[in-house]
């Protein structure tokens, strides 16, 4: 049976731990970061298995499988949240987080490195993490501190640590030009006027005429075909895991409209992101 949780957000820290009842290899109907901060063993994810130590990540999807084999006394925190747990009573403030939340998250999801432990490219930044579960352990487990401001606040600080240590490319890839660029595409997916070839061919000094070939070149997909089937993951990812509608998801992605979109999405998957979305309710 699928793991539930019935609050919007649930932490839990086991010390020296040996043993996780909870953590049974079935389905999981929520977001969960996991923080190790020391121990050995294995996680199995989706029949994945990967070694942990000290300080690592894991960051686990609805529908995702995972248990933890643990080797030696493991202290671990698992923090278990659903999208809602963003909302807000302000409908303007509500728009702004849930946006900037499932950007952070959406960066995070995209990730080669997310079922085999995210490495940070910073020192500084694993201090900061360590630091931040702390908080987020002792504001949510402690009745006379508890708040939900600082919950969410240290949450999108975590996230965005996180997403910003993200890797869009193999490692193996060994132009950094293209890697910058890949970067940058996925970082301003959301606008399309520094996505044109003019805009990218002046930011990483590529003749217009060429940037379109030198991507191709390095890539094995073109420029425009990259950029749109990127759009349609992301598309993907908040139809499966957002209350969006199919029109919200068309205006945030920069489609003309949501018959746009649903044209679109049934060249990608044979099925229109109408139905699409529609067919993950009934599979729930």
């Amino acid at each position: 049976m699928p793991r539930t949780i019935f609050q919007n957000i649930v932490i839990q820290k086991f010390e020296e731990a040996t043993s996780l009842a909870f953590c049974k290899y079935t389905p999981i109907r929520f977001f969960e970061i996991l923080h190790i901060e020391k121990g050995t063993g294995t996680i199995v994810i989706n029949n994945h298995k990967v070694k942990y130590s000290d300080n690592q990540l894991f960051i686990l999807i609805p529908s995702d499988q995972y248990n933890l084999e643990i080797e030696t006394p493991t202290t671990v925190s698992a923090v278990k949240f659903l999208n809602s747990f963003f909302s807000s009573s302000s409908l303007e403030e509500n728009e702004l987080q849930r946006k900037e939340w499932f950007r952070r998250i959406e960066i995070i999801l995209h990730s080669a490195d997310r079922t085999s432990n995210l490495r940070l490219k910073f020192n500084t930044d694993q201090y900061s993490l360590n630091s931040l579960f702390s908080v987020l352990c002792n504001e949510y487990n402690d009745e006379n501190l508890k708040n939900e401001v600082v919950l969410k606040s240290t949450m999108h600080t975590i996230l965005h640590i996180i997403s910003r240590n993200v890797n869009f490319i193999s490692s193996k890839m060994s132009s950094s030009k293209i890697q910058d660029i890949i970067n940058y595409i996925h970082s301003n997916i959301h606008d399309s006027e520094k996505l044109t070839k003019k805009e990218l061919a002046n930011q990483f000094h590529i003749s217009e005429n060429y940037i379109s070939q030198y991507f191709k070149n390095k890539m094995n997909i073109g420029l425009k075909k990259y950029i749109l089937n990127y759009k349609l993951k992301l598309a993907e990812t908040r139809l499966k895991y957002t209350d969006l509608t199919v029109t919200e998801i068309s205006q945030e992605l920069g489609f003309t409209d949501s018959s746009h979109l649903d044209k679109t999405f049934l060249s990608y998957k044979g099925i229109t992101a109408k139905k699409y979305k529609a067919s993950l309710s009934t599979t729930l």
